[in-house]
């Protein structure tokens, strides 16, 4: 198993559906700006630890941009738009929304890697999009819910880090990869350090018990395990797949720690979204079993071939 992508993957969906529901709780007490430093130097503080038991390399200065790219983009600006956009919305809406990501990242590969779209692919994302619309317009009265477009950009940014990983990884471990660019991510937190001293001296310990679980588990390991899985896998989208199941876990999360049930649009809306996703990565949900009636068919080939010659 471990040697498997799924693996990795899986570990990584079960802590980020943590996050939506945990950051909802932690920000009872703290603002965004605060929370946001307090998770990433938690997570900082666990991989120091780590790396302190495992020696990894130095970056080299000719990956220094792309590391320093992949800790803003990934880290110090999705972090304050996951959080801003989680604050506003219910965590199952959150966790729909920012399980775009797939359709985004293939999107940006397509443009940068010049990975070309089908045209069902297309179709998917304008399915996709009118689930938005219904999670945006159906309780909000043709007004747009400001959560959502904070969330919107969050997944954006977390596509661009998926697309940043893939090409780190390809040089570095997944502890290396991951862990440099969260330090960069938590350097330019540090702007929020000095309106964060109060708060956190003055926090209930529930509080801080939720922010150790956000940086230890859903960012530290969590990233650490997501690009282990993005290194071993043959593309990008098939780890990011995982990202489907965030809702499901995240919307019982939610009701069983918050209380919070979901409502029409997040029911309808979500349905939808999840419909548009299937359909654009129907071809790699299916590539598994498509390789194992391929083994099949050789190895009986095989037995064929073999009882030939005997």
């Amino acid at each position: 198993m471990k040697k498997n992508y799924h693996f990795y993957a899986l570990i990584t969906i079960i802590f980020w559906a943590m996050a939506f529901v945990f950051t909802r709780l932690a920000l009872q007490y703290f603002d965004v700006y605060t929370l946001s430093f307090l998770r990433y130097l938690s997570a900082s503080l666990t991989l120091i630890v780590i790396i302190y038991f495992m020696k990894i390399n130095k970056p080299k200065k000719e990956d220094f941009l792309t590391y320093i790219l992949s800790g803003c983009i990934g880290f110090f600006i999705y972090v304050i738009l996951f959080t801003k956009g989680t604050g506003l919305v219910t965590s199952a809406t959150a966790s729909i929304v920012i399980a775009m990501v797939p359709v985004f990242t293939a999107f940006l590969a397509s443009f940068f890697y010049k990975e070309k779209l089908k045209m069902y692919q297309w179709f998917a994302i304008g399915i996709e999009f009118i689930g938005i619309l219904v999670l945006t317009l159906m309780n909000g009265t043709l007004s747009i819910n400001e959560g959502i477009l904070w969330l919107l950009l969050a997944a954006l940014c977390l596509a661009t880090y998926n697309l940043l990983q893939r090409k780190l990884t390809k040089k570095y471990t997944a502890l290396e990869a991951s862990t440099y660019s969260i330090f960069i991510g938590t350097l330019f937190l540090c702007v929020f350090l000095p309106s964060s001293v109060g708060p956190t001296l003055h926090a209930p310990i529930e509080h801080i018990i939720y922010v150790l679980i956000l940086g230890i588990f859903s960012s530290a390991l969590a990233y650490i395990a997501w690009a282990k899985a993005i290194s071993i896998a043959e593309k990008t989208t098939y780890v990011s797949n995982y990202m489907f199941v965030t809702p499901f876990l995240t919307t019982i999360l939610g009701f069983v720690m918050m209380g919070e049930v979901p409502d029409k649009a997040t029911l309808l809306g979500g349905m939808i979204i999840l419909a548009g996703l299937f359909m654009f990565n129907k071809e790699s949900f299916l590539e598994p079993f498509r390789n194992k009636k391929l083994s099949s068919v050789e190895c009986a080939t095989s037995t064929d071939k073999n009882d030939l010659i005997k």
